[in-house]
């Protein structure tokens, strides 16, 4: 006998969704990347990883000083060059922190903004039933007026208050919450500066002599140093040009000290007309898509030279400072040009001549005469070393325009053919005959040429930013709530008709001082009719189901 199953038949079950696991790992990560731990981790990165631009030479800033970092270390230089030490700035890594914290803070801060805004908006809460379990509590005779005028004493110490019935409830404090936000915020801004800096940004270095023949064009040539952001070409620098005119420097006579410099230059900007400008230290000179900052400032002697054949050359190369209080400066004076026989017009190259020393601004009155005793000029003395051959500087191979090319010493291209001491107007012969003088000196001034599009940005940031700090730190949230018509603690139930206050007062962060405010609150609305006053009166174990019910 078959048995037939006649039950109906079911339809099949449909199979379970599988989760998304890509979905929920980028969902988690999200998460994780913009928690205010997270923030906080990867802001002491971007502080760690910013010690080695610090410590470290950086090419943008001194490419010299990275060449002799690379002398000095031949095995550690490499190693740290390949992990992008010597431009720590602009590494990969670097970039890597500081787009993480970027996108962690904007993560982090778009929904507590949002539920700020939610908050400034809605009414203070409902009072909770037992206002006894608060931390706070008391209970008082009730105003003329009710609760229409205990919620205006709360108005007038600036509480936000709703009144429903004959309960009132206030809150205070979001200070501490917009300032916490402002913070962030201003975070944020502050790394969208540093970014528009960093990359719309350039700078340059120019040592720039007094004088009509030395004045210098805003183009990267003109530059010793310059620093570009990966946005901007050489196109994009303003037009103008910069002439020295005048330096003026004060110093303190008991130490040496610099007390004051003021610079002043003939300024042409492109459709303006020539203009002269004064600058210093603390003041820059501000031009169009540029500000000319002044950096250092010191000599450069002026030398005559005379060659065999009658033929006078004269030099104005500054002398860099040795870094003394005395302004003492060495440098190098050349002249590769130098004994060209008029009438073939030939020029031997071991016949060059350089001359090498220090400037004296103040020289002592008795030897060794290789410092000055004060900055400014009161018994200007050069100490000059003459050397004749071929100087190297045909070869093409670059070198220091201060330094005299040691490899053609130590080739014996170059030899040293005497050394003297000049005053100012003073000559001196040489064993060929030929005639150098020491005429004066020009000043000379280094000057920084920046743009920095996100400066402004910065300084508006980091006000607010401070701003910001502030608030959160002093700012309490805190929140109070009446009941008119409370029960007599004596005994009784509450009717609308008695004449009785029940207050209760929560702090929703910590606020040590809370107690007194909530005391002196109290008095305030309740005035004399102050009848029986429980300060902290609720108890430790009903506080967390009393902030529950306040929420």
């Amino acid at each position: 006998m078959t048995v037939v199953d006649e039950r109906p038949a079911t339809p099949a079950e449909a199979p379970r969704r599988r989760p998304n696991r890509l979905l929920a790992l980028l969902r988690n990560s999200w998460r994780q990347l913009t928690s205010m731990r997270t923030a906080l981790v990867l802001l002491f990165l971007l502080a760690v990883a910013a010690i080695p631009g610090s410590v470290l030479p950086q090419r943008g800033v001194n490419p010299e000083d990275v060449r002799d970092y690379f002398v000095a270390h031949p095995d550690l230089a490499p190693v740290l060059d390949r992990i992008g030490a010597f431009e720590a700035f602009g590494s990969v890594w670097f970039s890597a922190i500081y787009v993480l914290l970027f996108t962690s803070l904007i993560g982090c801060i778009t929904p507590r903004l949002r539920d700020h805004v939610r908050a400034l908006w809605s009414k203070p809460p409902v009072a909770p039933k037992r206002l006894d379990r608060l931390p706070q509590h008391a209970v008082f005779a009730a105003p003329a007026g009710g609760a229409g005028a205990i919620a205006e004493a709360l108005r007038r110490r600036r509480w936000r208050v709703v009144v429903r019935g004959d309960e009132v409830s206030a809150e205070k404090g979001y200070l501490k919450e917009t300032g916490n936000l402002l913070f962030h915020s201003s975070l944020v801004v502050v790394l969208v500066g540093v970014a528009l800096g960093s990359w719309y940004g350039w700078s340059g270095n120019k040592l720039l002599v007094a004088g009509p023949d030395n004045g210098f064009c805003n183009t990267t040539q003109q530059y010793a140093e310059t620093k570009f952001g990966p946005r901007v070409d050489d196109v994009d620098l303003p037009p103008f040009c910069i002439r020295l005119d005048d330096f003026e420097a004060r110093f303190l006579e008991s130490n040496g000290q610099p007390e004051s410099f003021n610079a002043t230059v003939t300024v042409d900007e492109e459709g303006a007309a020539s203009r002269q400008a004064d600058f210093s230290v603390n003041s820059p000179l501000r031009l169009d898509g540029a500000n000319v900052y002044l950096l250092g400032h010191g000599y450069a002697p002026v030398i005559r030279y005379t060659d065999r054949f009658g033929q006078s050359q004269t030099s104005t190369k500054p002398f860099l400072s040795t870094g003394d209080v005395g302004l003492t400066g060495e440098g190098l004076a050349d002249f590769p040009d130098a004994n060209v026989d008029p009438a073939t017009g030939k020029r031997d190259p071991n016949l060059q001549v350089a001359f090498t020393g220090l400037y004296l601004p103040t020289a002592p009155q008795e030897g060794p005469f290789v410092r000055s005793e004060f900055p400014t000029e009161r018994n200007p003395t050069l100490n000059l070393v003459a050397y004749r051959g071929n100087l190297g500087l045909d070869a093409g191979i670059p070198g220091s325009v201060y330094e005299l090319d040691q490899r053609q010493v130590r080739a014996g291209k170059v030899k040293e053919v005497g050394a003297k001491l000049l005053k100012k107007g003073e000559a001196w012969t040489l064993d060929d005959g030929t005639t150098v003088e020491f005429l004066g000196t020009e000043p000379y001034v280094v000057l920084s040429v920046r743009y920095d599009p996100g400066a402004t940005l910065l300084l508006v940031s980091s006000g607010a930013l401070l701003i910001g700090l502030m608030g959160s730190l002093f700012g309490r949230r805190r929140r109070v709530f009446f009941r008119v018509g409370a029960a007599d603690p004596a005994g009784g139930s509450p009717t609308s008709g008695s004449s009785l206050v029940e207050a209760g007062g929560l702090p929703r962060t910590d606020h040590p001082g809370f107690a007194d405010e909530f005391a002196s609150l109290v008095a305030a609305v309740g005035g004399a009719g102050e009848r029986d006053q429980r300060a902290g009166a609720g108890r430790d174990d009903d506080r967390a189901g009393a902030r529950e019910g306040a929420e």
